[in-house]
């Protein structure tokens, strides 16, 4: 299940990184494109190739509070737009972290921070339910509708409070089911690489962000994506 479950996402999310650089002029697929979720200052300090393989359900960077000198970690980074914005913010002093499991995401995010001039930017290859990087090197977990893709969302939770160090903090835009809803009725809603069979409930994402060792958890609804499903900022800490 976990295997067929990265295989269906990496297919969908290569096809967009390749339809992209084929054709600028759209994000590949009928998916709705990120970038309404972006300030236009934003959108103009990046190649447009990053705005337009964005996809996500919000925009984590206005969230994420980051601070010049911070480590933040991306987690599936797509075309790079979260992690060069980030990388703005910490400054030539901090690092910006990318993590993708799709190879041409990862060339097409390679070639934007390189058109960007980003030098503190790095992108890894792997999944976010066993993320690369060692214990405590991160200060800030970021995610743009990406969590609710994974296989194994509790291995996800457990790898964030992993790789956050003392006080780190979670800053994460994600699709989020009503707590009444069945996994059933969250996939008659929509499609798991379309964001919604695959949704956390409130509860489920709440007791999973505890049970991983995280506090001061809160859930934060932003706009209605459809019957049932919500976009929210999900924040916690590590003690």
């Amino acid at each position: 299940m976990t295997t067929s479950i990265h295989e269906t996402v990496r297919d969908h999310y290569a096809r967009i990184a390749l339809n992209v650089v084929e054709d600028p002029g759209c994000c590949g697929n009928g998916d709705c494109c990120g970038t309404p979720n972006y300030s236009a200052d934003e959108l103009a300090s990046l190649p447009e190739a990053a705005a337009l393989a964005s996809l996500g359900c919000g925009n984590p960077i206005a969230v994420a509070e980051l601070r010049a000198g911070e480590r933040v970690l991306d987690l599936g980074s797509g075309g790079g737009i979260d992690v060069l914005l980030s990388a703005q913010r910490v400054g030539p002093a901090g690092r910006a972290f990318g993590l993708d499991m799709t190879d041409e995401m990862l060339a097409l995010a390679r070639r934007n921070a390189d058109a960007a001039g980003a030098t503190n930017v790095e992108f890894l290859k792997g999944h976010i339910e066993a993320i690369p990087l060692p214990a405590g090197s991160v200060d800030v977990v970021i995610s743009n509708c990406v969590i609710n893709l994974a296989a194994d969302k509790p291995a996800v939770l457990r790898e964030i409070a992993r790789v956050l160090r003392a006080g780190g903090r979670l800053g994460v835009s994600d699709i989020v089911a009503d707590d009444d809803l069945t996994a059933d009725q969250r996939a008659e809603r929509g499609s798991y690489v379309g964001c919604i069979a695959g949704a956390l409930s409130y509860r489920e994402y709440r007791d999973g962000l505890m049970a991983a060792g995280l506090v001061d958890v809160t859930i934060t609804p932003t706009h209605h994506e459809t019957e049932g499903m919500t976009s929210a900022i999900i924040r916690a800490r590590k003690p």
